[in-house]
C-alpha cells in the first residue's frame, strides 16, 4: 500500500493508491485499464478499524485576526432620478465612513464619475457585515442634511463573493425605506471593487468612449441568481426566551449590591439585539434574571432577497454604564433558504441557537470580551436562545400596508415546552489515552483536563435546572426515538454523578520544550449527563453528507498526488472517487427520509429534507455521468469540477439549526485554564447506522491545544499548548451499551459507581506491545528563514507518544539535507497489535532553527503516519522498505516548507530487537554516531553535471552599512559545489568574466527527490573577508533538465500556407470594397452619418484612435470569452433555479457583438495589443534563456502573507541560468562546427559586455490611483528613474486627478548592465511639504533587451511609411526576419513571384506594393516579411511568439501601504542600441487638445405646457412661461457671485409669456454656448478651480449634454418647475416634425427612435417634449418646445457673430404674442380694459339687458296703480 502526502499529512487511513504494478498483478490484459474502477481495489485495502481520525494541522485561528482591505467606489453617473428639478449629492457610506461626491444642480441625470477608496484594518467577518450604502441626496449643504431620494446598501460580504471581488459598470437601484410603495427611485452606475492583501485586481477597461447603448435592466448591480426586480418584505424574528446564561458579578459587586439591596438577586438584565442591513431592534429588558422570557418579535422591512446575507443577533446585559455583549449568534440567510426553483423563503426554527464566546467566569476586565462580539473564535459556552425566523412578502395593493420601513417590536404569544423536541438524557464518554507535547512553560505545575458540553460539566457553575424540570413535564405522547430499538437500548436512568475532569498530575519532562503526562498503562476518563431537545436526525442527515464529502475529499488528494508525481492512471483513482461519491449519494437517499413526524420538526427542516434529497439525487446522476467522461487528458479538467462537487457538500453539510452545544475541553494548570480545544457536537454523534455517525465518534483523535482569543495569533499560535489522544462519544443515555467499542482493545475498567451500565473512571490496559520506530529524515526544501541572514540552521525534532529525538543541526542552510536515521527503541504502545498495525498513532515533527543565544525558533511542524510491520509479517515489497514522501509544513494557517522522509514502526518480537530488519547504510559514509538513510529507502542516484551560466548581479544592497564591491556567487547542490569568477569592480561593471562553469554530483533518479540548489552571494573583502550579501534556493530543479529534442519533430513532409493577406496585412487593400458592400442595407441617413465618420477619421486619426480603437477590440473579446464561458457552464447545468440567471447572462454578453457596425468601423485603422497586465506575464517573465533569482538577507516576518515581507528581503538579484542533465550526454553537439566547448549548453548566447541603450518610455495615462490629499483627490506627476538617471515631471502635474492622461514619450540613454531596473513612479505634487509616493513599478529591462521574444521594439500588425501608424523600428521587418533566421541558423527567407515567400519550408503570402503619402504605389516586400514576423511562433525548433506593437498595464505599489494596489499606469518601453542606425523620433502620444466649439439654441416656442396659476379674478388656469437652458460644459464667466451660490452652470433663460392660457408660448430666443469638446473621446473639457482657495484649475471630462426646462415664473414666491428634458449632444432622439408628432414615446422609447448626433449634423430643428415626475412617481408630459440647434466652430462662430436673445448681431424677431400676454401692475387701465371687454362682455351685456328689464317692470309696477284708478275714474 502507498502511503500518500495527503494521508501522511492528515494522520488518517484513506483510501490506498495502487502502484502500477501492483495494477498490473490485479487486473489481467484482457480487461481495458481505463475501463477498470479504483473503487473496489480501494475498498479491499483500506483499513478496516479505522479507529483513529486525522488531525487538524493548521493550529493557529484564522478568524479574528485583522486584515487590510481597500474598498474603492466610482460613482460614474444617475439617471431617472425621483423628483423635480432636484440638486443630488451621492454620499458613499461604508460603515461609519462618509464621503459625498460634488453637487450636481438642475438635474435628474447627474454625471459625477468621482473616485473614493475606503481602508479598512479588521477581521474578515466585522468587515464583511459592514454595510456599504450608496444614497443620492437633494439639495444638501453645510446648513441642511437634505432631503433622501433614494438608497442602495448591501454588505461587504456580498460585494466580496462577486467575481473579481467587483461590480463594474452596474446600476443600483435606488429606493425610499420611508416610502416602500413608491417604486424605484432612480438609478446610480457605479463601480466598486475590494481588495483584501495578497488579493490580485481584474484590471478592467476604462470607457473612455464609450460607444454602446446602456441597458440599466440588463446591468443591474445584483449578484447572480438575484431578480432584477426585489419586493418588500418583512422578516420575523421571534425571540422567546434564553437559558444557560453565565454568572455576572457573582463575587465582589454580589456583595455590595446584597449589603445595600438586602438580597442577593441574580445580577443580569438580559436584552436582545438584532443588527440586519443596518437597521438594529431591541427587545425589552428581563431584569434580574438568568432565564429570561421574552415572547416578543421584532419585524424588519427590507427587500427581498436582500443584500446583506448575515443577521446579528446579540444577547446583552444592560447597565447603566455601559451595556455589555454576552453572546453573538449569526444568521446566515444563505444557509437557510434556497433562491432555485424548488427554493423556499427564509427560514428558521423555532429552535435554539447557541452562543459562543469568552470564558464564563467573570471578571471586572474580560479580556476575551471580543469573543461575546462575535469577533473570532468563543473558547466557551455561554448561552442559547429559543428563536424562529419567518419571511413574509408585503402585498403592495393592501389597504394595510405601512409605507415605512421602521423596525417595530410586538409581543407574541408563549410557545409550547415541547415546540422544540422532546427533550432527552444524553450521555458524553471520554477517554484521554495520551496526553504529550505540553508546553514547557506550564509544564512545571500540575494539569489535568476539563470537558464540557453547554454549562455541564463547568467547575464555575451548577447546569441549567429548568431543563430538567422541562424534561418531567414533557410531551409523554410523542412518537419513538429515532431508530429506536429495546434490544439496544438498556434502562440507564441511574443517577450518576458527573465526572467532568481528569485527575490533576503533575507532568514529566519529554525534551527541553514539552513534558507529557505519565499515564502509560491508566487512562482517565469523564462522563457527563446532559439534557437536550432531540433533533439528532438533522445531525444525522448532516453527518451523512459529511463522511461523503471527507472520503471524496481524500480521494481527490491522492488524485492530486498522482499527477503532482506523474504517476501512472490517475484517471482510475478519480473514477473510483467519483464512483464513491455516487454510491454515498445514493446511500444518502435512503437514509434520511425517516423520522420526520418527532416533535420539534420545524419549516426549514423539511425544504432542508426536500433540498437534500433532490440536491444528492442530482449529484449522484451527474458523478455518474462524469465517471464515463474521465479520460487520461481531462483529468484535471475533471479533478476542478469534483472540487465544485465537494465545495456545494461541504456547504449542504453546515446545519443552521444546531441543537447540541458544541463540546470544549479545557486544559487547567493550577486551577487556571490555559489552553482549549472545541469538538462540534455532530462529529461525535453516535448513531446505530454507521453512515450516520459523526466522524470522529468513537475514534481516537488527536487533539492539538491552542490559546484563547488573541493569544493565539502570531507566534504564540503556533506553539503547540498540549497534545492528547482523546476517544469520545456522544449519544442518548440509553443508547450506551457500546460506548467503549471503539477503543482500542485490551483493557480493563475502573467503575466508581455500582451496576451493569455504570461508565468506567478510568481504563487499565493490560494488553502492551512494543516497537521500534524508525524515522528516514532525508531533507528539507523552502523553510522558513529565521536567522537575519536570511538562512535558518535547522534541526528536526521527532515526537512519538512520549517520546523524542532530534537529528543534527545543519548551518546556514533553508534547504537542509540531513539523510538521518532515527531509531525510537522500545515503544510501548497499548492495545491489540492488529489494531496498531491499522491505525498506529501519529508522528509529530517539528522544524526548529538553533541560536547560539536563547531558545530554537519554531519554524514549522507535519504530521506523518508509519507504516507499521508486524513481527510475523515479511519485510519487503510492496509496503517495504517505506518509500520517501514529501510532507507539507505548516507554520500557522501558513506553508512553511517541505520535508521529504519516511517513516516504519516495527514490531519486537519474542525473538527482541535481532529479528528486526538489518539497517543497511551506506559503507562509503562514516558520520559516527549518526546514521544515515538505510540503501533500500535513499535515493537511487546517478552521476549529473550542472553547468551554470554566471551573467551577473543586480541592485546589491548594503552589507553592515558598506557597499558591496567585490561580490562572488557560490553554487551549491548535494554538497558539491563551484564558485564564480569575482567581480572586480560591482559598480562599474556587475556581470562576470568567465560566463561558463560546471561541476558534477550525485542526483537521484527520481526528479522529485532532487535536493535544492543554494545560490550565496559573498563580498570578498580585504585580509581574506567575506560577508554574505544573500542566498537564493531553487527548490526545483526540474525546468532547469535538459531534455534531447525530439528528432521526429524535424520531419516537415507538408509546407504549411499561412495567407496573411485575408487576415492582417491587406486589410488596407480590402476593406474599402467590403465596407461598400456591406452598407448598401443601410438607412439614408445612416449612410449619409458613416460617409461623414470616415471623412472624420481620415482628417483626425492619429495615435489616440488606435489606441481607442484597440481598447474596443479588447473589451469585445473580453465579453466573447466571458460568452463563451457562459455558454459552457450552460451546458454543464441542472435545472436548478439558477439556470435562467444564467441564460440572461448569456444573452447580455451576447448583446453587444449583435452590432456589427463597431467592426467595419475597426477595420478601418491598424490596432494594437493591450494587456490589462504587465507585459512579462504573458512571455514567462522574458526569462527564456536568462532567469533572474532573488537574492534574500534577513529574518522573514511572521504575517499570516509572506509576500509583503518577502519583497523586504530581498537584497538583490542574481542573472544566470542552470543546466541539469544526466551524463553520459547521448547527444553529440559537437558535430556542430560552431559550437563553443567552453560555454556547455548555453550556445549563442549574445556576450554581457557593457552596451549603450537608447531607452524611450511612453507613459499615457493612469488608472484609479489612491488619493493622497485631504480632499479625496491627488495631484500626481511621473518619475522616471534608470540607473544614476532620475527625471520628475513635477512642473507637469495634472490638478486633482485619479485618473490622469499623461500622454508623455522620455528618452533616455542607459548602459546595460549597470543601468538595468527602470522605476516608473507617480507621485503627488503638494505645494507645501515633500511630495508624496502614490506607487510606483519596477521593470528589468535586460532581460527584456536579450530576451528572443523580441520586446525591445514591439512588431505592429502592418507595415506603413507615413501617418499615424508609421513603422518606428530601425529594423525594416526584411532586416528583422533575416537576422532572425541567421540566429537560429536557418535559411534565409525566399521571396518568391505572386506575394509569396518561403521560410523553414513554409509559405505565406502578402500584398507586394505600398502606398506613400502621395498616394503612389511602390513594389515591396516587407509587407510578406512582416507576415512571417506576426506568426514566427510557427517556425519549428526556433520560432516563438514576438512581442506585437502594445500597451501594458501595469499595478503602483508602495512599501508604505501594505500589499495592495495602489492605482494602475499604462505605458510601454522601447530600446534600441546604440550601435545601431539611430531610430525616428517618437511617437506623438500627447494628450489630444479639446476644440473649441459653439452651440447656439433658439427656442422658437412651446405648446401643451400644463398650466399651474389660478387667475384671481376669474379662476382660470394659466400660465407664466419661460424656458430656461444651460449646459454642463459651459465656459463659465468669473463671476463670485455664481461661486457664493453654488452654482456650477451657465444658466439662460428666455423672457417671459406671460398669461399663457393654452400652453402655447412664443419667445424666438437664442442662447450660445461656447465649449471645448474632446471628439474622439466624446467629452467636455472644462478647467475651473474648484473654489477660491484652490490653487489651480482642475480639468474634468464630461459628456455634453444640454438641458432644456419649463418654468412657471411667480414674482413673490420661488418659479415652479414644470418640466425638463435633456439632449446628449452626441447621442439624442430627433425632434419632430410637428407638435403633434411629439410624444412621450421619445422619451419612454427612446433606444427605439433613430438618434442623430449634433456634431455630425451641425444643425437641427425640430420639438421635443418636456417631462416631469407626477405625483404617483410616473413621467408625464409636460410640455413640447420647438428648438433650432446649431452647432458652429470656433472660427466658424468668430465669422459668424450673433447676439444671445434677440440682440444684435442677426436679431431675432420679436415673437407675435396675443394681446393677454401683459403684466396687469405694469398696465392696468389695458388689464381693465381687458378685463372688461374681452372677459366680461357679454356678461355686462346681460346683466345691463336684465337691469332695463326690471327697470321697465318696476316702473309698470309703479305706473300701473294710478293708471288704472285714472282709468276707473274717467279722470
Amino acid at each position: 500500500m502507498k502511503r500518500g502526502k495527503s494521508r501522511s499529512t492528515d494522520g488518517k487511513d484513506e483510501p490506498a493508491i495502487l502502484e502500477t504494478e501492483d495494477l498490473d498483478r490485479r487486473f489481467s490484459k484482457k480487461q481495458d485499464p481505463d475501463t477498470i474502477s479504483l473503487a473496489s481495489v480501494t475498498a479491499v485495502t483500506t483499513n478496516v478499524s479505522n479507529k483513529r481520525s486525522k488531525p487538524d494541522i493548521k493550529i493557529e485561528p484564522s478568524s479574528g485576526r485583522p486584515l487590510d482591505f481597500q474598498i474603492s467606489v466610482t460613482v460614474i453617473e444617475a439617471r431617472q432620478l425621483a423628483g423635480c428639478n432636484i440638486d443630488p449629492v451621492v454620499c458613499v457610506e461604508i460603515g461609519d465612513e462618509k464621503k459625498y461626491t460634488s453637487m450636481k444642480e438642475s438635474t435628474n441625470c447627474p454625471y459625477y464619475n468621482e473616485y473614493f477608496v475606503f481602508e479598512f484594518n479588521l477581521p474578515i467577518d466585522v468587515m464583511f457585515d459592514k454595510i456599504l450604502k450608496l444614497s443620492v441626496v437633494h439639495s444638501k449643504n453645510i446648513l441642511r442634511s437634505g432631503t433622501l431620494v433614494g438608497i442602495f446598501k448591501m454588505d461587504v460580504g456580498t460585494l466580496y463573493a462577486q467575481p473579481d471581488h467587483q461590480f463594474y459598470h452596474k446600476w443600483a437601484t435606488l429606493c425610499d425605506p420611508d416610502d416602500i410603495t413608491g417604486g424605484n427611485k432612480g438609478y446610480l452606475k457605479c463601480d466598486i471593487a475590494i481588495v483584501g492583501k495578497g488579493d490580485t485586481i481584474k484590471a478592467q477597461l476604462k470607457d473612455v468612449e464609450s460607444k454602446e447603448d446602456e441597458d440599466i435592466e440588463g446591468n443591474l448591480m445584483l449578484p447572480e441568481g438575484v431578480p432584477d426586480e426585489r419586493l418588500w418584505a418583512r422578516y420575523y424574528l421571534k425571540i422567546y426566551r434564553a437559558e444557560g446564561l453565565p454568572k455576572m458579578n457573582t463575587s465582589i459587586m454580589a456583595n455590595v449590591k446584597k449589603a445595600f439591596i438586602g438580597e442577593n438577586k441574580d445580577l443580569v438584565d438580559p436584552y436582545i439585539q438584532v443588527l440586519f442591513a443596518g437597521q438594529k431592534g431591541k427587545t425589552s429588558v428581563q431584569k434580574s434574571t438568568y432565564e429570561p422570557i421574552w415572547n416578543e418579535q421584532i419585524i424588519f422591512t427590507e427587500q427581498f432577497p436582500p443584500l446583506c446575507r448575515r443577521m446579528k443577533v446579540q444577547l446583552r446585559d444592560s447597565d447603566k454604564v455601559n451595556d455589555v455583549a454576552l453572546g453573538t449568534h449569526f444568521i446566515d440567510l444563505q444557509k437557510i433558504s434556497n433562491d432555485g426553483d424548488r427554493g423556499f423563503f427564509p427560514t428558521l426554527g423555532p429552535a435554539w441557537v447557541n452562543m459562543y464566546g469568552s470564558l464564563r467566569n467573570y471578571t471586572l476586565m474580560d479580556e476575551y470580551q471580543d469573543l461575546n462580539d462575535g469577533v473570532g473564535e468563543g473558547v466557551s459556552f455561554r448561552a442559547r436562545l429559543l428563536i424562529s425566523l419567518a419571511v413574509e412578502m408585503i402585498e403592495m395593493s393592501s389597504e394595510e400596508v405601512v409605507i415605512n420601513s421602521e423596525v417595530k417590536v410586538e409581543g407574541v404569544p408563549n410557545i409550547a415546552d415541547n415546540a422544540t423536541g422532546k427533550i432527552e438524557e444524553f450521555f458524553l464518554f471520554g477517554a484521554f489515552l495520551e496526553a504529550t507535547m505540553i508546553d514547557r512553560k506550564i509544564g512545571d505545575k500540575p494539569i489535568n483536563f476539563e470537558v464540557t458540553i453547554g454549562n455541564y460539566g463547568s467547575e464555575d457553575e451548577a447546569p441549567i435546572k429548568s431543563q430538567q424540570t422541562r424534561k418531567k413535564g414533557g410531551n409523554s405522547e410523542d412518537s419513538e426515538l429515532i431508530q429506536a430499538g429495546s434490544d439496544d437500548e438498556l434502562d440507564y436512568s441511574e443517577d450518576l454523578m458527573s465526572v467532568s475532569s481528569t485527575p490533576v498530575m503533575k507532568p514529566f519532562i519529554t525534551d527541553r520544550n514539552y513534558f507529557h503526562l505519565p499515564y502509560f498503562e491508566n487512562k482517565p476518563c469523564i462522563y457527563l449527563k446532559s439534557c437536550w431537545q432531540d433533533q439528532r436526525r438533522r445531525l444525522y442527515n448532516v453527518n451523512i453528507i459529511e463522511n461523503i464529502a471527507e472520503k471524496m475529499e481524500d480521494g481527490l488528494n491522492d488524485v492530486q498526488e498522482i499527477i503532482k508525481t506523474e504517476k501512472a492512471f490517475p484517471e482510475r483513482r478519480l473514477r473510483g472517487v467519483l464512483e464513491e461519491l455516487s454510491s454515498g449519494c445514493s446511500n444518502f437517499l435512503n437514509l434520511a427520509n425517516k423520522d420526520q413526524n418527532l416533535a420539534g420538526v420545524t419549516k426549514l427542516d423539511r425544504e432542508r429534507l426536500k433540498l437534500l434529497m433532490w440536491e444528492m439525487e442530482n449529484m449522484s446522476q451527474q458523478a455518474k455521468s462524469m465517471r464515463t467522461q474521465v479520460k487520461k487528458k481531462t483529468v484535471k479538467d475533471k479533478v476542478k469540477e469534483a472540487h465544485d462537487f465537494l465545495q456545494k457538500l461541504r456547504f449542504l453539510a453546515d446545519e443552521p439549526q444546531h441543537s447540541i452545544p458544541h463540546i470544549f475541553i479545557w486544559m487547567i494548570s493550577n486551577g487556571k485554564r490555559i489552553a482549549y480545544a472545541k469538538v462540534p457536537s455532530q462529529d461525535i454523534l453516535f448513531s446505530d447506522t454507521p453512515e450516520e455517525c459523526g466522524k470522529d465518534c468513537a475514534k481516537v483523535k488527536t487533539i492539538f491545544f491552542k490559546l484563547p482569543g488573541k493569544k493565539s495569533f502570531g507566534p504564540a499560535g503556533w506553539t503547540v499548548q498540549g497534545k492528547t489522544e482523546v476517544y469520545l462519544w456522544l449519544g442518548l443515555n440509553k443508547q450506551r451499551k457500546d460506548f467503549l467499542s471503539g477503543l482500542p482493545n485490551g483493557f480493563e475498567e475502573k467503575k466508581s459507581g455500582k451496576g451493569p451500565g455504570a461508565p468506567p473512571i478510568s481504563l487499565t490496559y493490560m494488553m502492551k506491545q512494543v516497537f521500534q520506530l524508525r524515522v528516514h529524515i532525508y531533507q528539507a526544501r523552502s523553510l522558513f528563514a529565521a536567522d537575519f541572514s536570511g538562512l535558518s540552521d535547522p534541526f528536526a525534532r521527532i515526537f512519538f507518544s512520549c517520546h523524542s529525538q532530534v537529528t543534527e543541526i545543519i548551518s546556514e542552510t533553508l534547504c537542509p539535507t540531513w539523510d538521518q536515521l532515527l531509531v525510537f527503541d522500545n515503544v510501548e504502545l497499548y492495545g491489540e497489535a492488529s489494531e496498531l498495525r491499522d491505525d498506529p498513532p501519529i508522528i509529530v515533527i517539528e522544524l526548529y532553527d538553533q541560536d547560539a543565544v536563547g531558545k530554537a525558533d519554531f519554524m514549522g511542524r507535519t504530521f506523518a503516519k508509519p507504516v507499521t510491520k508486524m513481527f510475523d509479517e515479511h519485510y519487503g515489497p510492496p509496503r517495504f522498505p517505506p518509500q520517501l514522501e514529501y510532507y507539507q509544513i505548516f507554520r500557522g494557517n501558513c506553508t512553511a516548507g517541505e520535508l521529504l522522509a519516511a517513516f516504519e514502526l516495527l514490531q519486537i518480537g519474542p525473538g527482541g530487537k535481532a529479528d528486526l530488519p538489518p539497517i543497511d547504510g551506506p559503507t562509503d559514509m562514516d558520520r559516527g554516531p549518526i546514521l544515515p538513510v538505510p540503501i533500500g529507502i535513499r535515493p537511487v542516484l546517478s552521476r549529473y553535471r550542472i553547468e551554470v551560466l554566471f551573467w551577473g548581479l543586480r541592485d546589491l544592497k548594503r552589507v553592515n552599512l558598506s557597499q558591496v564591491d567585490r561580490p562572488r556567487v557560490d553554487i551549491e547542490c548535494a554538497g558539491k559545489g563551484i564558485q564564480s569568477s569575482v567581480i572586480q569592480n560591482f559598480r562599474k561593471n556587475p556581470n562576470f568574466a568567465t560566463l561558463v562553469k560546471w561541476f558534477e554530483v550525485d542526483l537521484p533518479e527520481n526528479e522529485f527527490f532532487h535536493p535544492p540548489l543554494n545560490i550565496r552571494v559573498v563580498d570578498c573583502r580585504a585580509f581574506g573577508r567575506f560577508a554574505m550579501v544573500g542566498s537564493h534556493a531553487v527548490t526545483s530543479l526540474r525546468k532547469f533538465i535538459y531534455r534531447p529534442p525530439d528528432k521526429t519533430v524535424n520531419n516537415w513532409s507538408a509546407m504549411g500556407v499561412y495567407s496573411e493577406a485575408k487576415v492582417n496585412a491587406s486589410d488596407a487593400v480590402v476593406k474599402v470594397d467590403m465596407d461598400d458592400d456591406n452598407e448598401k442595407g443601410k438607412k439614408k441617413q445612416n449612410n449619409d452619418e458613416d460617409a461623414e465618420e470616415e471623412t472624420l477619421d481620415q482628417t483626425m486619426l492619429d495615435w489616440w484612435s488606435k489606441y481607442f480603437a484597440s481598447i474596443e477590440t479588447l473589451k469585445e473579446s473580453l465579453k466573447k470569452q466571458e460568452g463563451q464561458k457562459a455558454d459552457e457552464e450552460q451546458i454543464d447545468l441542472d435545472s436548478d433555479g439558477n439556470k435562467k440567471k444564467k441564460g440572461k447572462a448569456k444573452d447580455k454578453n451576447k448583446a453587444p457583438r449583435t452590432d456589427s457596425e463597431p467592426e467595419k468601423k475597426k477595420q478601418k485603422m491598424d490596432e494594437l495589443k493591450v494587456y490589462n497586465k504587465e507585459l512579462e506575464n504573458d512571455f514567462d517573465n522574458f526569462e527564456d534563456w536568462l532567469h533572474s533569482f532573488n537574492l534574500y538577507r534577513g529574518k522573514a516576518g511572521d504575517q499570516e502573507e509572506q509576500n509583503e515581507a518577502d519583497e523586504d528581503r530581498i537584497v538583490g538579484k542574481f542573472k544566470g541560468s542552470l543546466c541539469v542533465y544526466k551524463l553520459p550526454l547521448l547527444d553529440e553537439m559537437g558535430r556542430d562546427l560552431n559550437h563553443d566547448s567552453t560555454m556547455g549548453m548555453f550556445q549563442n548566447i549574445p556576450p554581457n559586455e557593457p552596451i549603450n541603450v537608447l531607452v524611450r518610455i511612453y507613459i499615457i495615462r493612469a488608472t484609479d490611483l489612491h488619493p493622497s490629499d485631504i480632499n479625496g483627490k491627488a495631484d500626481p506627476y511621473i518619475a522616471i528613474k534608470l540607473g544614476k538617471t532620475e527625471i520628475k515631471d513635477k512642473e507637469n502635474y495634472v490638478s486633482k486627478q485619479l485618473n490622469p492622461v499623461f500622454g508623455k514619450s522620455i528618452d533616455i540613454e542607459a548602459t546595460f548592465p549597470v543601468d538595468s531596473t527602470l522605476t516608473v513612479s507617480i507621485y503627488d505634487w503638494d505645494l507645501v511639504g515633500i511630495d508624496e509616493l502614490i506607487g510606483e513599478t519596477k521593470i528589468d529591462l535586460e532581460n527584456r533587451f536579450y530576451s528572443k521574444h523580441r520586446p525591445t521594439c514591439g512588431i505592429p500588425s502592418t507595415y506603413s511609411i507615413y501617418g499615424y501608424n508609421v513603422w518606428r523600428d530601425p529594423m525594416k521587418p526584411k532586416q528583422i526576419l533575416a537576422k532572425l533566421c541567421k540566429d537560429g541558423k536557418l535559411d534565409p527567407p525566399q521571396y518568391g513571384p505572386g506575394g509569396r515567400v518561403k521560410v523553414a519550408n513554409r509559405v505565406y503570402t502578402g500584398p507586394t506594393e505600398i502606398e506613400d503619402e502621395n498616394g503612389l504605389k511602390k513594389p515591396t516586400e516587407e509587407h510578406l516579411a512582416l507576415a512571417v514576423l506576426n506568426h514566427w511562433e510557427d517556425i519549428p525548433k526556433v520560432g516563438c511568439k514576438l512581442v506585437p506593437e502594445h500597451v501594458e498595464t501595469r499595478p503602483l505599489w508602495n512599501c508604505q501601504r501594505s500589499a495592495i494596489e495602489q492605482g494602475r499606469v499604462e505605458i510601454w518601453v522601447d530600446m534600441f542600441p546604440k550601435n545601431q542606425p539611430a531610430p525616428g523620433p517618437p511617437v506623438d502620444i500627447s494628450p489630444r487638445k479639446p476644440k473649441k466649439f459653439e452651440l447656439r439654441v433658439i427656442v422658437w416656442n412651446t405648446d401643451e405646457v400644463i398650466l399651474e396659476d389660478d387667475d384671481i379674478f376669474t379662476g382660470e388656469k394659466s400660465s407664466d412661461i419661460f424656458v430656461r437652458g444651460y449646459c454642463a460644459f459651459a465656459v463659465f464667466k468669473k463671476d463670485i457671485f455664481l461661486w457664493l451660490k453654488g452654482q456650477q452652470e451657465d444658466k439662460q433663460d428666455t423672457d417671459v409669456h406671460y398669461h399663457s392660457l393654452t400652453g402655447e408660448g412664443n419667445f424666438n430666443w437664442r442662447f450660445i454656448y461656447p465649449f471645448e469638446y474632446l471628439i474622439a473621446e466624446e467629452k467636455i473639457v472644462i478647467s475651473k478651480k474648484e473654489t477660491m482657495f484652490s490653487w489651480d484649475e482642475t480639468e474634468y471630462k464630461i459628456p455634453a449634454r444640454l438641458n432644456l426646462q419649463i418654468w412657471d415664473c411667480d414674482h413673490f414666491s420661488a418659479d415652479d418647475f414644470l418640466g425638463a428634458i435633456e439632449l446628449e449632444l452626441n447621442k439624442f432622439v430627433r425632434g419632430a416634425k410637428t407638435a403633434k408628432l411629439c410624444s412621450i414615446d421619445m422619451i419612454l422609447k427612446e433606444n427605439e427612435m433613430p438618434k442623430v448626433n449634433i456634431f455630425k449634423i451641425k444643425r437641427i430643428k425640430g420639438w421635443w417634449p418636456l417631462v416631469a415626475r407626477g405625483e404617483d412617481d410616473e413621467i408625464e408630459i409636460t410640455g413640447k418646445v420647438e428648438a433650432e440647434l446649431h452647432l458652429l466652430t470656433a472660427e466658424e462662430a468668430e465669422k459668424n457673430p450673433v447676439g444671445e436673445g434677440r440682440n444684435d448681431p442677426e436679431p431675432l424677431e420679436k415673437p407675435n404674442r396675443p394681446d393677454t400676454t401683459f403684466l396687469w401692475f405694469i398696465s392696468p387701465l389695458k388689464a381693465v380694459r381687458y378685463l372688461i371687454c374681452n372677459t366680461y362682455k357679454w356678461l355686462i351685456i346681460k346683466i345691463v339687458v336684465v337691469l332695463l328689464i326690471l327697470a321697465m317692470l318696476a316702473l309698470f309696477i309703479y305706473s300701473m296703480p294710478g293708471y288704472m284708478v285714472k282709468k276707473l275714474l274717467g279722470a
